[in-house]
Parts: structure tokens; C-alpha cells; sequence
């Protein structure tokens, strides 16, 4: 079963060319790397690795359930994800399974024979992620101590599981999501906010649950893999307050122009007349097990080992790559051209890092924080030889566009602009993703990184490759 999961992944995450359009071997030894990286962290093959059935017993590291003490066994979650995780499920447990809903981004569903999928979107939540999160809330409530629950977590789930307090409408979650998300949130200070909104993030899906047994299997894409960030901590304890809440829409400046549903909600919350979410001491967490079965480090191993078979020097520079796309772009060419100066003439390497930046929206453009990345990295090294980047989302995605990421190199810029094609305008109006298909489009070239949903997401990778010339 895993060899034709891994082989299917792979041909699914060829990049898919656009027409005629050519790729730099460069790029080609890039998007190898990419899907060595992302084959490695399958949601389907991690759960198959990190847990099995032994003597009617569930296995999951040091960790055991007897499958004969419970009564039911119920299926639930969300994610980009989540879908490969539940088929991972399925394929362990079989008719064991009495019922399952997962709510997952909009074309990221695979067959499942047991548990249902539910389609949302991302990353802004809409009603049928309300619609899907409702049902698995009830699926909770009905939950007893002879119930055993598997709850299915992967990125995404902090935008597909919504569930807004009474007070508060699912319009007013999206127009507070889209503005954090417009002013360059960070996932943990826009999770903070979410988590105070809802009533299944921040250990609230626990609450429900309990008094039923809860194991939640969780593919991290948060840096440093908190359990109370990933998701929005459906299953955690969760740290922050409303006062941390707030502070995140003070810190951006988004007091008056917040929904007020959502501010008089959060000012009631840090009065006290609102319920806190679920901390460290509640008992329903004593019957909560979190376990991370894989995340960015994975990847990061996996494509350092591709690179080295490709007999090249490889290098994790990091894991934790975060802050505006823009700074992380100007940094990472500063440290292209360190290592490239002191390399001898003839050698090759290739550089991995890992994490999640942000984008201060200033434009109308479209695009994506890894082609916004891309496009300043661009800028950075116009001119410079022997460079080239890929910066890509795990999931496939990046941002509202159909694309992964994108590809760069130092002869961009002066590419595009033989062709009347402006880089630095296109940045400014925050446009990366126009910019990349109409420097295809004019030069015939495959710099747009597109490998259609892969079924996994542990946040973005960026791989350089050096070449110091003779």
C-alpha cells in the first residue's frame, strides 16, 4: 500500500508546466528536492508510521488504547491534510470506525469508504465550514467515557473548523481574519484572536469531548510544533487570554475598523463575562493525548539527504524562517552571497530552510507570501550568476492562486524587463503571481512553481542552489 501511495504522490506533484514553457536544470534539480521533501511527510505514511494495531490494541509510541473497552470509535478533524491522514485510518481500523467527519480545504479530498468529507475554504472560513464543524461538535456531545476518539489535525484546521461564539456572526470572523491577514499576522497572533472567538478552538473540541477517551494525531506546519498554535489548539490547553487577543488587534491598529460584534466580545472577555478558553488545570484534558507525527523537520531531513544523492553539499540553514516574505527574502540573499564568496571556483551547494513568513498587504495585486518571496529574493540578487531559489508551500498552495510557489535567479529581473515587464512595480502592488505567469507567458520560460494540491502542508521550504563558476 505505502510504495503505491508514494508513487502516486510523486507523479501528483510533478510540476506541471504551463504550454511549451521550458525549466532550467537548475529548477529541475530544485523541484527534486521539493518532491523528495514533501513524499516524506505524507499525512498517509505518517500516521502508518506512528501508529498501529497490536493484540486489539491501538499503538501509538509509548502510548496504547484497548480497542475492547470502547464501545464506539469515532473519526474526526480538519486540515489540508487531513483527508491522506484519515485514509491512514481507515486502512489501520476498517469497519471498527462507527462514524467519521473531517472538514478539508476545497479540493483536497481523496476516496474514503467511512468517514465523510466535508469541503471549506481556506483561509478564509466560510458557512460550509461552519455547516461541517456544527456536525462534528455533536458528534462530540454525544461522546461518552466508552468512546474512543481520533481527532485528525493538519494546517488549515484553524481556518476550516469554525465555530463562532453566539455573539458573534461567521461574517465577522472572516472580515477579522481578512484584515489580521492583510496587516501581516503572524499564524500564533492570529490564532490568539480565533482561538477567543470560537467555541472549538483552544481546547474547546476536548470540552466536548470529554468524558470520551481523545487521541489526537496532529501533522505539525506551526514552527516549533505548539500544541496550543497548531489548529488553534482544538485539543490543547490553550495559554493566551482575551487580553492577549486584544493586544494582537491593538498591536495592528485594527481597533475601529474591527467588527464590533467581535470587539465588544473580546472587551466582555477580558471583564470576565465570557468563558476563558480551556487551561492547563481542566479535567478534560486528562483524557486528551496530543501526539505530532510529523512536520517541517521531516521535510527538511529528507530533502538534505535528495540533495546529497545528487551529489551536492547540503546545508539546513533553518527551520524556523518567519517575519515579512520581503526581509526573509533580503536575508536569505545575504547569506546566498556569503556562502557563494567563499566557496572554490566548481563547487556546488544547496542550502534548505524551513517556516512560515507573512505579507503586509499594501496593493490590489495577487500572490502569495512564497512568489512575494521569490519576487524580492529576485530584486536582491539581480545580476549575481551561479544563484538560484525555490520557495514553495508544502500543500501545493500559495496563497488565493493556483500556484506552489516560484523559482528565481539573478537573470530575472533584467528577463522581465526586456520583455517591458516591470519587477519592482509588480512588488509594490503586492502582484507576484501576475508577475511570474507574464514573465512565462513573454519568455517561454517555467518560472511559476505549480504542483497542484499535494495532500500534505508542513508550512513553506525554501531550497538555494550555489554554483561558484570556473
Amino acid at each position: 500500500m505505502r510504495k503505491k501511495i508514494n508513487e502516486a504522490m510523486l507523479k501528483m506533484m510533478s510540476p506541471q508546466p504551463g504550454g511549451a514553457a521550458s525549466a532550467l536544470p537548475e529548477q529541475n534539480i530544485l523541484a527534486e528536492i521539493f518532491n523528495a521533501a514533501v513524499a516524506a511527510v505524507d499525512p498517509c505514511n505518517a500516521v502508518l508510521n506512528s501508529v498501529h494495531v497490536e493484540n486489539d490494541r491501538l499503538v501509538v509510541g509509548r502510548k496504547s488504547y484497548d480497542l475492547g473497552a470502547f464501545e464506539r470509535l469515532v473519526v474526526v478533524g480538519a486540515g489540508k491534510a487531513t483527508a491522506r491522514m484519515a485514509l491512514a485510518v481507515e486502512s489501520l481500523l476498517g469497519n471498527r470506525i462507527a462514524a467519521g467527519l473531517i472538514v478539508v480545504k476545497e479540493g483536497h479530498t481523496v476516496p474514503l469508504s467511512i468517514v465523510e468529507q466535508v469541503e471549506a475554504s481556506h483561509p478564509v472560513p466560510n458557512e460550509a465550514g461552519q455547516v461541517g464543524t456544527q456536525r462534528i461538535l455533536q458528534l462530540m456531545r454525544n461522546a461518552d467515557d466508552k468512546t474512543l476518539v481520533i481527532c485528525l489535525l493538519s494546517g488549515g484546521a484553524s481556518a476550516l473548523l469554525v465555530a463562532p461564539e453566539e455573539d458573534v456572526t461567521l461574517r465577522d470572523k472572516q472580515e477579522t481574519t481578512r484584515l489580521l491577514l492583510n496587516a501581516g499576522a503572524s499564524i500564533n497572533e492570529l490564532n490568539a484572536v480565533r482561538k477567543h472567538l470560537s467555541a472549538i478552538k483552544g481546547g474547546r473540541l476536548a470540552e466536548a469531548a470529554y468524558p470520551a477517551q481523545l487521541l489526537t494525531l496532529i501533522l505539525s506546519d506551526v514552527i516549533g510544533d505548539p500544541l496550543d498554535v497548531i489548529a488553534s489548539g482544538p485539543t490543547a490547553a490553550d495559554s493566551s487570554t482575551f487580553a492577549d487577543a486584544w493586544s494582537v488587534i491593538a498591536k495592528f491598529g485594527l481597533q475601529k475598523t474591527l467588527p464590533s460584534h467581535v470587539a465588544d466580545h473580546l472587551r466582555r472577555g477580558i471583564a470576565r463575562k465570557e468563558l476563558e478558553t480551556v487551561k492547563a488545570n481542566d479535567a478534560c484534558l486528562g483524557k486528551t493525548d496530543n501526539v505530532i507525527i510529523a512536520g517541517i523537520r521531516q521535510a527538511l531531513s529528507a530533502a538534505q539527504a535528495k540533495a546529497r544523492r545528487l551529489g551536492l553539499e547540503s546545508i539546513t540553514i533553518s527551520d524556523a524562517l518567519q517575519g515579512e516574505a520581503r526581509d526573509a527574502a533580503h536575508s536569505l540573499a545575504q547569506t546566498a552571497l556569503s556562502e557563494l564568496a567563499l566557496m572554490k571556483p566548481g563547487k556546488q551547494r544547496c542550502l534548505l530552510c524551513g517556516g512560515e513568513t507573512t505579507v503586509t498587504v499594501r496593493g490590489n495585486g495577487r500572490g502569495g507570501r512564497n512568489q512575494e518571496l521569490a519576487l524580492a529574493f529576485a530584486l536582491e540578487i539581480d545580476g549575481v550568476s551561479g544563484v538560484s531559489l525555490l520557495s514553495a508551500g508544502t500543500d501545493g498552495g500559495d496563497g488565493p492562486t493556483d500556484a506552489a510557489g516560484a523559482f528565481a535567479d539573478g537573470n530575472i529581473v533584467a528577463l522581465a524587463r526586456s520583455h517591458g515587464i516591470d519587477p519592482l512595480r509588480y512588488l509594490d502592488r503586492n502582484d507576484s503571481y501576475d508577475f511570474f505567469r507574464q514573465l512565462d507567458a513573454a519568455s517561454g520560460m517555467q518560472y511559476h512553481f505549480k504542483t497542484g494540491p499535494t495532500g500534505t502542508n508542513v508550512m513553506d521550504i525554501q531550497f538555494l542552489l550555489l554554483h561558484k563558476l570556473e
